[in-house]
């Protein structure tokens, strides 16, 4: 099959390779035969893999849906009775986190920092010491709005400090940015198969303590289909999801998992390296501004600030680009217009030397002064 090969570099669903599109076809199957549970069961331990998690302390728990669904399920399942739980919020992402606690009813606090700032750890463990009903922080590791990178490794430690469960939306870093699930302190990480596996859209996994699961059956239940323990009982008793799972769509989570190795944790960040400063690179050449400070960057996203220019458009930029087989994404930011770049997917160099090339074209077509104008 000739498959388009479009460059994405939005944050996610994310260029795949053919193997992985081509996986998809397969012969129907009922996911209740055992043929599919197995294959099921094998991808639960090996996402253990990525994160470096022990299976006798670890488990993983699949789920149909976004990476948000991951978030609902995290925060709706581990929260006790009459306790309160500690949302760092920095970035959308957070934000995410802090609207699904609102709609629950969750006794939460939003403990708001700047989208461009790391946040105060002095006040943190303030907040934690403070108040002894918060038993569960949670945070992002990438802020994908804007690029930012938050420092989870302290703030696990902190949450076990005061004896809370951490949970990290690590949904724009697992299988990228290199995550060991005892060292940074985390009791549950997530993600979805369209980002850092470069597989499709359609199935989450939470990795994540397995005690903590099987204490959460006594904690109020908040939701059917989106709850953890009920997910994983299901998953021990009969290897199988509860409700229907994407069929096709797991056997490219398999296909994916299988490039992830072959190419190898520390290859694959690696080349994620390359394609982000070649990002930089060409952004820097155009003389465009980014948003987040270099040194707080999660090196998978560029936030680039618009420039003064009255002839920008991001739209026209974009439809461009978008029309020649690269995809750039607005950016997620209050009070600053931003787009991003990502450097996520089967992507590597030349891909990125080669939108470059169409981006600048499309600067030039816009009467867009190159490098580009800040007041």
């Amino acid at each position: 099959m000739n498959i388009k090969r479009n460059i994405l570099l939005n944050p996610g669903p994310s260029t795949t390779t053919d193997t992985v599109k081509l996986s998809q076809i397969v012969p129907d199957i009922c996911p209740r035969e055992k043929e599919f549970g197995e294959l099921m069961r094998n991808l639960r331990n090996d996402l253990l893999k990525i994160v470096h998690a022990d299976s006798e302390k670890y488990t993983s728990v699949l789920f149909c849906g976004s990476g948000t669904l991951n978030i609902d399920v995290c925060l709706n399942s581990l929260l006790p009775k009459d306790k309160k739980i500690l949302v760092i919020n920095n970035g959308a992402y957070s934000t995410r986190a802090v609207e699904i606690c609102e709609y629950y009813g969750l006794d939460h606090i939003d403990l708001k920092f700047p989208d461009n700032e790391q946040p105060d750890l002095e006040i943190v463990e303030q907040i934690l010491k403070n108040d002894s009903d918060i038993a569960l922080v949670h945070t992002t590791h990438n802020e994908t709005g804007t690029g930012l990178l938050n420092p989870i490794r302290e703030i696990g430690r902190l949450a076990h400090k005061y004896n809370a469960t951490f949970t990290v939306d690590t949904t724009s870093t697992l299988a990228m940015r290199p995550i060991d699930i005892e060292k940074d302190n985390i009791d549950f990480c997530m993600a979805s198969a369209q980002k850092g596996l470069t597989a499709m859209t359609g199935l989450s996994f939470i990795i994540g303590n397995k005690q903590k699961i099987i204490e959460s059956k006594d904690f109020p239940k908040r939701s059917y289909y989106c709850n953890l323990y009920m997910q994983y009982d299901f998953f021990e008793k009969t290897g199988e999801m509860h409700f229907t799972p994407p069929v096709q769509t797991a056997y490219s989570a398999v296909q994916a998992m299988k490039e992830y190795f072959a190419e190898g944790e520390e290859n694959k960040w690696k080349r994620h390296t390359r394609v982000f400063n070649a990002i930089h690179k060409g952004l820097d050449e155009l003389g465009f501004k980014d948003y987040i400070r270099r040194d707080l960057q999660s090196g998978l996203v560029v936030s680039a600030i618009y420039p003064d220019d009255e002839n920008w458009n991001f739209e026209k930029v974009h439809d461009y680009c978008y029309e020649r087989g690269f995809t750039i994404y607005p950016g997620k930011v209050s009070n600053t217009n931003t787009f991003r770049l990502c450097a996520l997917g089967a992507i590597d160099e030349k891909d990125i030397e080669d939108f470059f090339e169409v981006f600048t074209e499309a600067l030039k077509v816009n009467n867009i002064s190159i490098p580009v104008i800040y007041k």
